[in-house]
This record gives C-alpha cells, sequence and structure tokens, in this order.
C-alpha cells in the first residue's frame, strides 16, 4: 500500500465526517479560521518534518512515495494535518448541542471511558520502540500506533469502568478526567464498543507478526481484560494489580520491538525493567488516594491491605530504583535517569500519609499526570538527540 492510498484512508473520514457534521448539524465550519490553523501546522510539519528525516529518526520506501518533495519531506506526509484541521471540529460539531443527543451522549461517554491523559502512554511506547528499531515509517508503525492510541485504551479503561461501576460511585475522583462514572446504561455499549475497536487492527498485527509477537500481543491484551473484568479481576489482588498494570504500558513497547526485530541485549532488559518499576510505582501511588473509596467498595488493592503509607515509600523506592537500573542502559539511558527524581518526589511527601488523610495524596496525583507529558517530552528530545550522535 502506497502513502497516498493510506492518507486516502484517513481523508475520507475526515471527508465523511465533515458531510455528516455538515448535514445533520446543519452548521458551517469556520473557514477562515481552519485556514489560519492549517497554515501554522503546515508550517509547524514541514519545519520538524523535515528535521526528524535529516537527522535519520525516520526513513521513507521510495517505491511506497509520490516523489514530490518539501524539502526532504514527503508531500504526504501534509495530509495528516489536513486531516486532523479539519476533521476533529467536525467531530466536535457533531458532538455539541442539537439533535442526536443519546448519540452524541455513547460517543461522549465512549471517548471519556477511554482516558485521552492516557492515550499517549501506550502509543507512545510502542511507537518509539518500532521506530527506533526499524528507522523507518511503514504502514504497520501506523495501525499499531492508533490501535495503542484509542481502541487498546478504551478496552482497558472501559472494561474496568463497566465492572467498577459500584465502587466508582462511591469515588469522588470518577467523573472527569480522572476517570469517567459510566452510566448503566453505557456498559453494554461500551463493551461492544472495545470489541468492535480492536478486532480490525488485532486482525491486522496478527498477519504481519510472528509467534513470538502473537505471544506477546496476546499477554498485553489478556493483562488489558484480566484486569477489570468479572471472574478474573486482577485488580483486586494485591501486588499483583501494580503488576497487571504496569503490563499495560510496558508490553507494547516490548511487542514493538519483538515485531520489529529487536535484538535484546542486556542493557536493554535493564531499559524495560526500569519501565516496569516505574508502571508499578505509578500504579500503587495511584491506589493510594483511592484507599477509603476501595474498602467501601469491598476492593482489594496494595494499598487496602499494606496501608496507604507502606505503598506511598512502595511507590518512591520502585521509581528510585527503575532509575538505578537505567544507570546500566545505553547511552543516553543514564541521562533518561534523571527523569525519575520528579516522580520520587512527587511521591515523597506522602511518605507518611495515613490511611485516614490518604485522598490527599490526589494532589501529587493530578501533578503526575502533569509530569508525564513533561516527562516524554525529554524523552522524545533524548531520542533524537541519540539519532543525531549515532
Amino acid at each position: 500500500m502506497t502513502y497516498w492510498a493510506l492518507n486516502a484512508i484517513f481523508l475520507a473520514v475526515v471527508l465523511a465526517t465533515v458531510v455528516i457534521a455538515s448535514i445533520v448539524e446543519r452548521r458551517r465550519l469556520n473557514w477562515p479560521a481552519l485556514g489560519i490553523t492549517l497554515a501554522v501546522l503546515l508550517v509547524m510539519t514541514a519545519v520538524f518534518d523535515n528535521v526528524m528525516i535529516g537527522i535519520g529518526l525516520v526513513a521513507y520506501n521510495q517505491s511506497l512515495i509520490s516523489g514530490a518533495f518539501i524539502g526532504v519531506a514527503p508531500l504526504e506526509d501534509f495530509a495528516y494535518a489536513v486531516a486532523a484541521v479539519v476533521g476533529l471540529p467536525s467531530l466536535w460539531v457533531l458532538l455539541g448541542r442539537g439533535r442526536h443527543e443519546r448519540g452524541r451522549a455513547m460517543l461522549k461517554a465512549l471517548f471519556v471511558s477511554s482516558r485521552p491523559l492516557s492515550w499517549i502512554n501506550t502509543a507512545f511506547p510502542f511507537a518509539a520502540a518500532y521506530i527506533l528499531t526499524t528507522q523507518r515509517i511503514d504502514l504497520t508503525l501506523v495501525l499499531g500506533t492508533i490501535y495503542f492510541l484509542v481502541p487498546y485504551n478504551l478496552a482497558m479503561y472501559g472494561i474496568n469502568d463497566v465492572f467498577d461501576y459500584e465502587s466508582d460511585l462511591r469515588n469522588p475522583r470518577k467523573g472527569g478526567v480522572e476517570g469517567a462514572l459510566l452510566d448503566r446504561r453505557m456498559h453494554r455499549p461500551t463493551i461492544i464498543a472495545a470489541i468492535l475497536t480492536n478486532i480490525p487492527f488485532l486482525a491486522y498485527l496478527i498477519v504481519v507478526g510472528g509467534s513470538l509477537s502473537w505471544l506477546v500481543l496476546a499477554i498485553s491484551v489478556f493483562a488489558v481484560v484480566a484486569y477489570s473484568a468479572k471472574g478474573l479481576r486482577f485488580k483486586e489482588k494485591p501486588f499483583l494489580d501494580s503488576l497487571t498494570s504496569s503490563t499495560h504500558f510496558v508490553s507494547p513497547a516490548v511487542y514493538g520491538l519483538v515485531l520489529a526485530g529487536a535484538i535484546f541485549s542486556p542493557q536493554l532488559w535493564a531499559l524495560l525493567a526500569a519501565f516496569f518499576l516505574w508502571g508499578v510505582a505509578s500504579h500503587a501511588f495511584g491506589a493510594v488516594q483511592d484507599v477509603i473509596a476501595d474498602r467501601e467498595g469491598g476492593i482489594s488493592s496494595v494499598a487496602t491491605v499494606i496501608g496507604a503509607r507502606a505503598t506511598a515509600r512502595l511507590a518512591v523506592v520502585a521509581y528510585l530504583l527503575g532509575g538505578v537500573l537505567l544507570l546500566f542502559t545505553e547511552w543516553p539511558g543514564p541521562l533518561a535517569a534523571i527523569l525519575v527524581l520528579p516522580y520520587a518526589a512527587v511521591c515523597a511527601p506522602f511518605w507518611n500519609v495515613t490511611d485516614a488523610d490518604a485522598d490527599t495524596a490526589n494532589r501529587g496525583w493530578r501533578r503526575f499526570l502533569l509530569l508525564n507529558f513533561i516527562s516524554g517530552f525529554f524523552v522524545t528530545m533524548l531520542m533524537i538527540w541519540w539519532r543525531l550522535t549515532t
């Protein structure tokens, strides 16, 4: 499949969204504003695309591109900017007030349930692992990244919201960016949507993969289901809950490496182990703030069993151990060890937190959500710098 053929798929979806928005809502898009936005985004795409290609971070199969360039950036790359600028406002119109309230309410509920703030936490590890190993952009990278960006998260968090409904009713954090309070009427549609959005991507990934990648993908998907689904409920098995949650974020990276044919050196294993400790620490700290709500809802977790204080201390130690492991990775891995210090600093003020005031840890958790984006930026910069110096 050529890149223009791939673009055609995205642009067809965008065109359909624009037409539906115009017909159903009878509202015109603000084309002058979109034009200005598009101009800015196209310039940014030209600049950063040329930089990434120029330093060798990405490459293209010459037989799959048209041969038209802006600098060294293929013209095809700019189609995604057009799709984003036109498609997102059209989707916003469809989700706004007007007719078909039930359909919009369902889309909004699915959107919130998928935890948009966490999409990057699973898509980035896969994309980074795959592109750094293959050093190319291809259809598998695009579809795999899309899968771990949205469908994977809809399955992970949607299933969680369905089976955690009773405890979520007692949790004041639910109903916003930190988690959806999913109406009972949305439980069945959420499960169906998770299945329907996952199957096409999984089918493709199975076709392009091999036996080892199938195994890693199966473990990843099983962890997503087992964490929350009735009859498994790994989230109610203390310590296994943190291990399973960490698997949610590390397994996409492992899958990307295996799918790309990476060689697993001791340094790479140390890097993955450090990432896994980060996941364990993050889940454990997140459980601290929910001690009271989980106990009232009859849910066991690492925090309800060993207490808020011990769990907060576990998170700090796990973060720091992850940083130590990074010191044994290939450069610039040791430099990335610095990035664990802000996480430990966020948790440290709750070193002596009690169960009674465990909900105060939510202040640290909100900082953690912001810290993920900041750390992601610096990790990306380190990746680009590494490509420049190798």
